[in-house]
């Protein structure tokens, strides 16, 4: 989800205050009630990669950290179905912008699956069998990285012209799947493997799209001016998240004057929950701040995400993005979202958290440990879910 990553180097003064939400009544780690009814297969094994690292003991739903990548800016870290290997993006091997990786959780192998040009984001693997894996990428548009967005327009980002590909899982047989003018990217797909949801700028907005497998039947089903993006199925595949934006008045304009120049400014982003072709779509959260990175629990009902909440809005630099839980049905409280639970407390970022398929490790990114300024590294944690 070529998203929230520049953030970590880049300046931002964020003008919306963030009111704190209220501590829930019951730890939300734990919903008895509430089940999955996906069955995806997991061969148990142990996770050789990386190396274990010490834990912050007040982030008590995870244990057994440890970190998997060392150095350079690694992001976007996705379970492939049988729980064995991550795709994740890096500009390791002194890659000059992304390139899509496949990590061996076993052997701590790790195996360019991309091209090796143009710049490329969101690896996902094909569900349920993870016989292919998908990404995007500006190859065809050149075989070099693409320029860097003109700063002087504030915080932006560029809307490369990326493609989806999809590939074998070591990277060969390489064939577009949808292709076309504009912005083509942030694609995942349903558990049951039924369809894929991406991002694109193909109407003049930044819109939510389903199709199959095969790059046919596209959808749109997002219709509301802004930036719909970052989106993912339910365990169940019967419902999707995904971050938003939904500017009005002069930041309407200034986000169709950006998009016209192939930009957006994603500094103030909402979680979103909605059925399948995007009915009955509703925020659950309202704090005026960049939230991104959503990912459903395995119960298919509270969802983990990260934020900028808790950071000060005049804070000058990277501000602390940490990972929390917000049970998506629990009841509103002041701000009109439910509460929301915090699970990290790095003072730097974490992000684009990811459970495995059976839901006992949790993926993500993050800065801590590392050794130069915005190096972010990924990590696994095996997940604790709270006592009632």
């Amino acid at each position: 989800m070529r998203s929230l990553f520049p953030l970590l180097a880049s300046t931002l003064a964020f003008a919306a205050a963030c009111t704190p939400e209220p501590a829930p009544k019951e730890p939300l780690g734990q919903i008895p009630s509430a089940t999955t009814t996906a069955k995806p297969e997991w061969i148990p094994f142990a996770i050789r990669a990386g190396k274990p690292v010490e834990g912050d003991p007040r982030e008590k739903h995870l244990a057994d950290l440890r970190q998997l990548t060392f150095g350079g800016e690694n992001a976007e870290a996705y379970w492939s179905p049988d729980g064995k290997k991550l795709i994740l993006q890096s500009t390791r091997d002194g890659a000059a912008c992304d390139q899509e990786f496949v990590l061996n959780l076993e052997s701590g192998e790790t195996t360019r699956v991309s091209s090796g040009k143009g710049r490329t984001t969101c690896g996902y693997f094909f569900y349920p069998k993870g016989d292919k894996i998908l990404y995007s990428t500006t190859e065809a548009a050149s075989a070099a990285c693409p320029p860097k967005p003109d700063r002087s327009l504030g915080y932006v980002w560029p809307l490369d012209p990326y493609d989806i590909y999809v590939a074998n899982p070591d990277g060969s047989d390489l064939k577009l799947l949808l292709g076309g003018p504009g912005y083509d990217a942030e694609a995942t797909m349903a558990f049951d493997g039924s369809r894929i949801v991406f991002t694109s700028s193909r109407d003049n907005d930044l819109e939510l799209y389903t199709m199959k497998p095969d790059g046919t039947d596209v959808r749109r089903i997002t219709n509301t001016p802004g930036y719909d993006g970052g989106a993912f199925f339910s365990p169940d595949s019967t419902k999707l998240v995904w971050r938003a934006s939904r500017p009005e008045g002069k930041e309407l304009d200034d986000f169709r004057a950006l998009l016209a120049k192939g930009l957006v400014r994603p500094t103030r982003l909402e979680i979103y929950v909605g059925s399948l072709e995007g009915q009955n779509a509703r925020p659950i959260t309202k704090n005026g701040r960049a939230n991104f990175g959503p990912y459903f629990l395995p119960d298919s009902r509270r969802v983990i995400f990260s934020s900028n909440m808790d950071s000060p809005p005049e804070l000058r630099g990277a501000p602390n993005f940490e990972l929390y839980v917000v049970d998506s049905e629990g009841p509103a409280t002041a701000t009109g979202a439910p509460a929301s639970e915090r699970i990290t407390f790095y003072d730097g970022f974490d992000g684009f958290p990811m459970f495995s398929p059976d839901g006992k490790y949790l993926v993500f990114a993050s800065n801590r440990f590392g050794t130069t300024p915005g190096e972010t590294n990924v990590f696994v944690a095996r997940w604790v879910d709270a006592e009632k």
